[in-house]
Order: structure tokens, then C-alpha cells, then sequence
């Protein structure tokens, strides 16, 4: 029987202060080609092997 999902907590103080700061720092941070090269070879490869297990 799966357990029920919890609630997503909300970001108050210290912790939304630095989650905002992450935020705005990375904001225009892409990931270079070899990067997404990567990203989209795991992708494939998860993608395979969910075709396999239906």
C-alpha cells in the first residue's frame, strides 16, 4: 500500500533567502553542449528501458 504524499513545506527565513539567491545567480547558466549530450544519452537510456518493462 503506498504511503500518502506529503505536503510541499514552504521556504521561510535563511532557507528562501538562499534559495532566492541560488535562483538568481544561476539564472543564466546553461549547460554546455557535452553536458546536454549526456543529459540527452540518459534520457534515451531511461527511456528504453521503460519500454522493456511494460
Amino acid at each position: 500500500m503506498a504511503r500518502p504524499i506529503k505536503e510541499t513545506p514552504v521556504l521561510r527565513g535563511k532557507a528562501a533567502a538562499k534559495f532566492n539567491n541560488q535562483l538568481f545567480h544561476n539564472r543564466n547558466k546553461r549547460a554546455t553542449s557535452t553536458e546536454f549530450e549526456d543529459l540527452k544519452r540518459d534520457f534515451e537510456f531511461i527511456k528504453a528501458m521503460s519500454r522493456n518493462a511494460e
